[in-house]
């Protein structure tokens, strides 16, 4: 991690200001010396939802989202490629949280303070608590108490105990920031840069609740700490509706402006849904009930049926007419005839709103908790919550970019929610599986890191003891594990190849991170106490 931090480049901005204000505070004529507080906003927020999709190509081979379409994926298989031909992979979440995020973020908070702007610094808050929860949900351990020392060239870990400890704290302290009224606090200057909620500190007061209720949701293996009622009354606290959902928009109007899943940016090309998808939605796994939102989701093969490739086995032995298309619903030979705006479905198109965090994965955090503390009349409300809400969501996804696939009618909507195998018609029938297999269709493509906390909190495959049944029903770790495993699953990603272990290795070597099967080994928060 030597010299790990930087500070976004921001001279473009400064002509909004004109030449005159520039040269009155900097007394270096080629670069911005002083930096408006709310300046750093912006590419920060970009960065809370693009740095999840960079890794989640990676985390949503382990938790089945995707496959490859060529056989004996490494990641498929649970490994990873550090030391290979490109290191960090599936680091781009440590290095937003300390790279993009960093010193830019140290000093948005100082500014902040000193301006007493406290809408900025609660907002500011929240970003630091986002950035160690999900740097520790992919991680486990990380450095907090040393980070963002410029003194130092080697750092120490620390536990993910404190890491949650943190994280909680930093989200209080947003909350009372955000309900202050005095000092600098201005929805104007805050929205000029904050292209989620525009500067409404209601809005992020919500988005701060909900975040602590995935937080404190993430403990329920941990016996002494998980509080099912702190985590329901924070998602009260948090979105009542789709519109609180936090949403980046994209213009589309070129690569850097268009949503990363999207045919513009081609990130994606060579996956494809995979079988476990599929099956939660075909009727596979609810009694022959089809999901509406499976061909608004979903990409059909050019046969017109929907299936899912298999991990590790990439396309195996389905012929060209049986292979799904990718998921933007095209051949490989259809895309390259058509344009990078030709439209494409769900969050796959280029002017696509992407998610940071939505109503609906909260009704399901509050269906767990609620399930959890034997309110079962709760849990059945918020679950079915968060599926009528997800079916308005890809509506409006839908919407975003002139997307193919029609709206999901009222009809076929009722129609789903009427069926006892998708909803049962009393709360004592309700199932722990149901709620986690519904949240992972609504995180499907999108929430990685909370869909790979929820897997291993059950440990990918745990039998749900009022069923006898899988809680992720269907899903199978694939035969062949990736050699340095030792046969284990994954549970943590490496720590990013280029900053910790070209020069961090003395902290790495002090939590066992040079252990060749060091991504084995099973997070603090995971293991039941």
């Amino acid at each position: 991690m030597k010299k790990l931090f930087i500070t976004f480049t921001v001279a473009g901005l400064i002509v909004l200001s004109g030449c005159k204000k520039f040269l009155d505070v900097n007394t270096n004529p080629n670069a911005p010396q002083v930096v408006e507080a709310n300046l750093y906003l912006s590419p920060m927020l970009h960065w809370m939802a693009t740095a999840p999709q960079y890794d989640g190509i990676y985390i949503g081979r382990y938790t089945q989202n995707f496959a490859s379409v060529s056989s004996g994926d490494l990641w498929e298989k649970m490994g990873h490629n550090q030391g290979g031909s490109s290191p960090d992979q599936g680091g781009q979440i440590w290095k937003t949280t300390y790279y993009d995020f960093g010193q830019n973020l140290v000093d948005m908070t100082n500014k902040a303070e000193k301006e007493q702007r406290w809408d900025l610094l609660g907002v500011a808050q929240i970003l630091k608590a986002w950035g160690w929860l999900t740097a520790t949900n992919c991680n486990g351990e990380i450095i907090i108490k040393e980070a963002i020392d410029a003194s130092r060239t080697s750092f120490d870990y620390d536990t993910q105990d404190f890491a949650y400890q943190e994280t909680l704290r930093l989200i209080n302290a947003a909350i009372v920031n955000l309900n202050r009224t005095d000092g600098g606090v201005n929805e104007g200057y805050l929205g000029k840069t904050d292209f989620v909620y525009k500067g409404k500190r209601a809005q992020w007061i919500k988005f701060a609740n909900g975040l602590k209720a995935m937080t404190l949701n993430q403990l329920s293996n941990k016996s002494a700490l998980y509080k099912p009622d702190d985590v329901i009354a924070a998602v009260d606290a948090s979105f009542v509706s789709n519109a609180d959902d936090a949403l980046i928009p994209y213009a589309g109007s070129a690569n850097d402006d268009a949503n990363f899943l999207s045919a513009t940016r081609n990130n994606i090309g060579s996956l494809r849904q995979t079988k476990f998808i599929v099956a939660l939605m075909d009727g596979t796994q609810y009694g022959g009930v089809v999901d509406p939102r499976m061909s608004r989701m979903l990409a059909p093969a050019p046969d017109g049926v929907y299936r899912g490739l298999e991990p590790t086995f990439g396309t195996g032995a389905l012929t060209a007419s049986q292979q799904p298309l990718n998921l933007w619903g095209y051949t490989t030979q259809a895309l390259a005839n058509a344009t990078t705006t030709t439209p494409a479905r769900y969050l796959f198109a280029r002017k696509n709103k992407f998610p940071i965090m939505t109503y609906a994965q909260l009704q399901f955090v509050k269906a767990e908790a609620a399930y959890k503390k034997g309110d079962k009349t709760t849990a059945l409300n918020a679950y079915k919550n968060g599926i009528s809400a997800h079916i308005d969501f890809v509506n409006a996804r839908n919407t975003d970019d002139g997307q193919t696939p029609t709206q999901i009618s009222a009809a076929e909507k009722t129609a789903y929610l009427s069926s006892t195998a998708i909803v049962p018609a009393l709360p004592s029938s309700l199932t722990l599986s149901q709620i986690m297999c519904q949240k992972y269709i609504a995180q499907w493509a999108w929430g990685h890191v909370e869909q790979w906390m929820d897997l291993r909190r059950y440990h990918y495959t745990d039998i749900d003891p009022a069923t006898g049944n899988q809680v992720f029903t269907g899903f199978a770790v694939p035969l062949v594990l990736f050699s340095e495993n030792n046969t284990k699953v994954v549970q943590r990603m490496r720590p990013r190849y280029n900053s910790e272990y070209v020069w961090n290795r003395n902290g790495l070597n002090a939590i066992g991170g040079l252990a060749t099967d060091y991504q084995t080994k099973e997070m603090w928060v995971t293991i039941p106490q």
